[in-house]
């Protein structure tokens, strides 16, 4: 597994997403991923699936410094003392001493980000998570809290696919040394279909969707948490990490329409 470095972390490039999963579903397949050697796995307070991973990850009696965690507040708790209650609540329903990465899930118009921050800093410092970092910030956002709060952010995860063009965020994530983790990799099944992507994959020994997850692990600073339930899926997942794309794949891929969006911002202002 490849690791990326972000604010004294390793952060592994490909990890399991788990959103929608639930209850015994969601335990077996977080136990099913770290079974084939998935060490990143990501949820979220909002996700409702806590307990499971916490359940999975204490029954694969992996060593704790080999486990990436993370999980994220929801933008209603962005309040100081409801960022500790929402913290302290996801660390017992996972099982741990400690997350690797705690994320701000989406910017709300009310938020108080030198406030918000602050906490964070504070939940680090005091050894709670290893990093912190946020979800769903546009530029405008990332400047206030990386050029003016100057917050330690050790990534930013946003929806990233073959059919979505974030080339003005990856550039500025890249300029402040600061990861991009890819949210619905896979354009939730869309580019499964795709004609070109199948081609390539047929060129390579693959199939489209470990073309779209390999193109974007190819990326610098750039890691992805495909959602995947079935050992079949995961397994998949990780074997796209052996293929090789050449110019010519990348050329194709940089052709396909860039403008498909799975999850609409919402309430983040003034997306850029």
């Amino acid at each position: 597994m490849e690791y990326l470095q972000t604010q004294d972390i390793s952060l592994p490039r490909l990890g399991l997403g788990t959103f929608r999963m639930q209850g015994d579903a969601c335990r077996a397949a977080v136990e099913s991923a770290l079974a084939l050697g998935y060490r990143h796995i990501d949820t979220a307070e909002m996700y409702g699936n806590e307990d499971a991973i916490g359940a999975a990850i204490s029954a694969a009696r992996i060593a704790r410094a080999d486990l990436h965690v993370t999980t994220k507040v929801w933008h209603e708790n962005l309040a100081p003392d409801s960022i500790r209650r929402a913290f302290d609540s996801s660390l017992k329903k996972l099982r741990l001493d400690q997350v690797d990465l705690y994320l701000v899930h989406w910017p709300s118009r009310h938020m108080d980000l030198p406030a918000i921050f602050e906490t964070l800093m504070k939940l680090k410092a005091e050894g709670r998570t290893r990093a912190i970092g946020v979800a769903n910030f546009n530029i405008p956002l990332l400047k206030t809290v990386v050029e003016e709060i100057k917050a330690p952010i050790a990534c930013n995860q946003v929806e990233y696919h073959v059919m979505l063009d974030q080339t003005k965020l990856t550039n500025y994530l890249a300029a402040s040394s600061i990861p991009l983790v890819a949210y619905c990799p896979l354009a939730q099944g869309r580019a499964a279909s795709d004609q070109t992507l199948s081609a390539i994959g047929r060129k390579h020994g693959g199939t489209a969707a470990q073309v779209a997850l390999k193109w974007l692990l190819d990326q610098d600073g750039v890691a992805a948490i495909p959602k995947a339930s079935r050992r079949e899926s995961q397994k998949a997942n990780l074997d796209a990490l052996k293929l090789k794309l050449d110019d010519e794949d990348r050329q194709a891929i940089a052709a396909l329409p860039k403008d498909k969006r799975c999850v609409n911002p919402g309430f983040a202002p003034t997306w850029d």
